[in-house]
């Protein structure tokens, strides 16, 4: 499942960098999304993962351990915290059908003030934030932590506090 959530924002990028050269923007071919001249000016560069297993065990409030690529897990094999990072351009490519994604599949959907563009989603066992931003994008993922939606709302943008301060 891991593998399939980190190639399909992949693959999409490279398909629609392809459709970009030919409709002349990045999005469904209706000429909204990102234009290909904002996406010619987007940082390129991925940042790093911007957590250590203690800043996450704290504001999670709970023992994380370090399961390497900035992947944090409760040590049982339960509860995970997954952060993805990409180039601004990476995410500006991705957002539109990560954001469609996210209302099919989560309860709440809600916008943040976090970077250029950003969403958080909620549903009983998983939440997801993404942000796009100049110092690149980010893919936060928490999952069977609780049933608590408003806990999963909460710690994600704690989190996304000591990323963008």
């Amino acid at each position: 499942m891991r593998i399939g959530r980190v190639l399909t924002p992949v693959l999409l990028a490279a398909l629609l960098a392809l459709s970009a050269c030919s409709t002349g923007s990045a999005g469904d071919g209706t000429g909204e999304g990102t234009e290909l001249g904002d996406l010619t000016s987007a940082n390129t560069e991925t940042p790093g993962c911007p957590f250590t297993a203690k800043q996450v065990s704290e504001i999670i409030g709970q023992p994380m351990t370090d399961q390497g690529s900035c992947s944090f897990g409760d040590g049982k094999g339960v509860a995970g915290l997954t952060v993805t990072t990409a180039s601004e351009l990476a995410g500006g490519m991705t957002f539109d059908y990560q954001r469609d994604q996210a209302g099919k599949t989560y309860a709440k959907v809600v916008d943040l003030d976090h970077g250029d563009r950003g969403y958080l989603a909620v549903k009983d066992i998983q939440a997801e934030a993404v942000v796009v931003s100049s110092k690149g994008s980010y893919t936060l993922i928490m999952s069977s932590f609780s049933f608590d939606e408003a806990k999963y709302d909460s710690v994600l943008r704690k989190l996304l506090g000591v990323v963008f301060g």
